[in-house]
């Protein structure tokens, strides 16, 4: 594995020490990370931009918005409640635009993240990236059963609290409102978790050529005790990625929708937003690898110290029998 691009001493513990690294790297590769990784990157992210305008428009929308709906009520969840529809309107929207850029994902963005993996451990390996888009692609199954096992843990919780506070009398729309707010803190950091694992078992997937739920293990095994690094690196990401998406609504979406149409100009400045938006995939993959190496880093010094230890009881034990002796 080649490793040129990591200093001998890191372990990086803060988010600010990985996220200056990892806009180092991108900036020392820049023509190759804004070449083949990001271009790989622009179909997925034209299906993701273009997927909110077509979903509203989509037949698909009502009929999934419904039975979700129904799903919700039979399982006693409160109508009237404000965290209901936000829930229905967030997952029907979220499975249409799953559905509708998942071959983009196993394709295009598979072999972007494959691409910058091997720039950044296989750079002498020749056409590799292409050799480790199998393994991405396993893993990537193994994350979507992964998210959808983490969606189904959110909403027994959620069954439970609000079936509880039944059962407990607690109906006041106070308590119901204390209930939303709990339920909906509780799915956002189970799903936030279940994305730094999923994101960092592709990145375990790629360096070491091997896919599937051994990748997913090990990235739980490594971010163990550093959570709170890993969200503090997702949210500044997600959040650029969200800053993109609306910048298309803004000025392709809302230009479209005043009739202005599909000129070259409006065509140019869409694909730039995309382009935009598959060098900032690419930017999150390397700020994963570098926060990764710190994890290994960091996994291996603390074994290296409980050995050290381990061997220092052990010959303070050997001593203090041969005085008994």
């Amino acid at each position: 594995m080649e490793e040129e691009y990591y200093s001998s001493s890191f372990p990086m513990a803060k988010p600010t020490k990985i996220m200056r690294t990892s806009i180092f790297l991108f900036l020392q590769n820049f023509q190759h990370f804004t070449s083949t990784p990001t271009l790989l990157a622009v179909p997925f992210a034209v299906s993701i931009l273009l997927s909110q305008p077509l979903i509203a428009s989509s037949p698909l929308f009502p009929l999934i918005h419904g039975r979700l709906r129904s799903l919700l009520v039979a399982a006693d969840f409160p109508p009237s409640l404000g965290l209901f529809a936000i829930l229905n309107l967030k997952l029907s929207q979220t499975i249409l635009s799953f559905l509708f850029a998942l071959p983009f994902t196993l394709s295009f963005l598979l072999l972007s993240k494959a691409s910058t993996i091997t720039t950044l451990f296989h750079k002498n390996a020749i056409f590799s990236w292409i050799s480790i888009h199998n393994p991405l692609l396993i893993t990537q199954s193994c994350n979507s059963i992964v998210v959808l096992s983490a969606n189904a843990t959110c909403f027994c919780v959620l069954l439970v609290f609000f079936n509880s506070s039944d059962v407990l009398g607690l109906s006041s729309p106070r308590t119901l409102l204390l209930l939303s707010a709990t339920g909906a803190i509780i799915y956002s950091i189970i799903l936030a978790n279940a994305y730094v694992v999923c994101n960092l078992s592709l990145i375990v997937s790629g360096i070491e050529k091997r896919g599937g739920a051994n990748a997913i293990l090990k990235a739980c095994l490594l971010v163990r005790g550093r959570t709170a690094t890993a969200l503090s690196l997702a949210v500044p990401m997600n959040m650029a990625l969200a800053a993109v998406e609306a910048l298309f609504q803004y000025r392709v979406v809302r230009a479209y929708n005043r009739g202005i149409g599909l000129d070259c100009y409006i065509v140019l400045e869409a694909m730039l937003v995309a382009y935009m938006y598959g060098a900032l995939i690419v930017l999150d993959t390397i700020v994963g690898s570098v926060f990764l190496k710190s994890c290994r880093t960091d996994f291996y010094r603390q074994i290296e110290i409980q050995e050290r230890d381990y061997e220092k009881c052990f010959l303070g034990k050997e001593k203090k029998l041969e005085l008994v002796m």
